[in-house]
């Protein structure tokens, strides 16, 4: 399932968490997901509201103390007890853009206004809503600014906090936005997701959830809207160079492959044949983008000799993905993921299995276990 994300007036945990509360997620799986961090003395409220002429859902955190801070490491260690691995990562997220911003080790940073009760709800909240909804990839259009100072607890701060421009390190965002348009909160949620940023990828839409935030906004509803869909492929127009050839040796042939590919080819294979006069031989077959085709082209020529070639326009089909890495033996291990599922880079798998000695089907299993 696909998530995709207009931060309409901008996003803060609570407004995330409601967006995906109204487009469906489970209100008791997310309260049960937060009891499980050992955390108490809240309740979680849920309410239909208007937000100028939009109905959407808001959630506040009521809590019996008022306490805000909490060693990020503590916070860290009851997010764990979920499960919830974005959960986690965005609290180490947060702890590591404090501890750099402040010169300490990230086990040391104390959160001030973000070691509150609303934050572990908030963000465990959304990472149980996530699970609950199915999501395997988040999606996002730029991310506004905002403007004006924020007050902290060390002092007054522009707008975007420092906090959340480093979380928002290669995001896409632009300017406008009213005050603090982005929070730390839904920053480091959007970095664990693993979130891509730009315009709606092509999906057959199934649901729709506005999450309302807490300020009132003289011209326009306060909301964030999320977007629920399975992807749809979209067709893309390339082209097929081919040519058949009966005289040129296998080393060649990889050699060729082996060019286009670094020349810019979508792909490239060979596939047998038997030509006139019953001779062997091989289709070579090159996949190019439009814009490259006639610098593909004149590869070809050049590195097989033909006296032809092929030409056949084609629409090249290719769901959403996404590539993420893990550690593994102290090595990093690229996991291409789909909507179909996960599989290990062969050519990093390649090189484990070369430095461990370990079996390849092995590592395969240990980088599916380490996702």
């Amino acid at each position: 399932m696909i998530l995709y994300l207009n931060p309409f007036t901008g996003l803060a945990g609570d407004m995330l968490l409601a967006a995906l509360l109204s487009a469906g997620a489970s209100p008791d799986t997310v309260r049960r997901a937060v009891a499980r961090t050992g955390l108490t003395g809240w309740r979680l409220e849920i309410e239909d509201v208007r937000t100028g002429p939009l109905m959407a859902v808001r959630v506040r955190v009521e809590v019996d103390d008022d306490a805000t801070e909490r060693p990020a490491s503590t916070l860290i260690a009851m997010a764990a007890r979920t499960g919830l691995t974005v959960a986690e990562e965005a609290l180490k997220a947060i702890a590591e853009v404090e501890g750099a911003l402040h010169g300490v080790p990230a086990d040391d940073v104390h959160l001030h206004e973000l070691g509150g009760h609303d934050t572990l709800v908030d963000i465990v909240g959304c990472a149980a809503a996530l699970a609950d909804l199915g999501v395997t990839q988040v999606y996002c259009a730029p991310l506004p600014l905002g403007s004006g100072s924020v007050e902290t607890r060390h002092g007054v701060l522009p707008v975007p906090a420092p906090a959340t421009l480093a979380l928002l390190r290669g995001a896409k965002v632009r300017g406008g936005g009213d005050q603090e348009a982005v929070t730390p909160t839904a920053a480091a949620l959007l970095r664990a997701a693993g979130t891509l940023y730009g315009a709606a990828p092509p999906m057959e839409l199934h649901a729709v959830g506005y999450g309302a935030g807490t300020r009132r906004l003289a011209d326009r509803p306060n909301v964030t809207v999320a977007m629920l869909g399975d992807p749809v492929a979209s067709p893309d127009q390339q082209v097929v160079l081919s040519t058949n050839l009966d005289d040129v040796t296998g080393e060649v042939l990889g050699h060729v492959i082996q060019r286009a590919l670094q020349s810019g080819a979508a792909d490239a294979w060979v596939t047998p044949a038997i030509m006139k006069k019953g001779r062997p031989a091989h289709v070579l077959h090159v996949l190019a983008p439009v814009d490259l085709a006639d610098q593909l082209e004149n590869l070809l020529f050049a590195e097989t000799g033909t006296l032809g070639l092929r030409r056949t326009a084609v629409e090249k089909v290719a769901l959403p993905r996404t590539v993420r890495t893990v550690e593994l033996y102290g090595q990093s291990v690229r996991m291409k993921q789909g909507p179909g599922g996960v599989k290990p880079e062969y050519d990093d798998l390649a090189r484990l299995a070369a430095l461990t000695g370990k079996p390849l089907r092995i590592l395969t299993r240990e980088a599916l276990d380490a996702l």
